[in-house]
């Protein structure tokens, strides 16, 4: 976990971001209770599907907020830091572009 005091491109919408995550923490628990109660595979599988688009949603929505705070500040801050911080963008899409 990161320990830096500056803003961040989420901050303005943190609380959002963690009432979708408490959200997603419910459904992974509804999940591990289908499972625990031999539910129909396919019905187990309709959740987790649910479950990962939320979480691509919460992705896509913090590389939006990163992109259009971070990296723009960097870009504008120098051009260095704007190369320096897009790569790091590009490198993290590329991850859960993976994933």
């Amino acid at each position: 976990m990161s320990t830096h005091t500056a803003t961040h491109g989420y901050t303005k919408d943190r609380e959002a971001y963690l009432k979708r995550m408490r959200r997603i923490e419910g459904q992974v628990r509804g999940i591990e209770r289908m499972i625990a109660d031999d539910t129909y595979c396919i019905d187990v599988l309709t959740q987790i599907s649910a479950v990962t688009k939320a979480l691509q949603a919460v992705s896509l929505g913090l590389i939006e907020d990163h992109l259009g705070h971070c990296v723009v500040g960097a870009a504008q801050s120098s051009e260095e830091e704007g190369a320096a911080k897009l790569k790091e963008a590009t490198d993290a899409i590329a991850r859960l572009w993976k994933s």
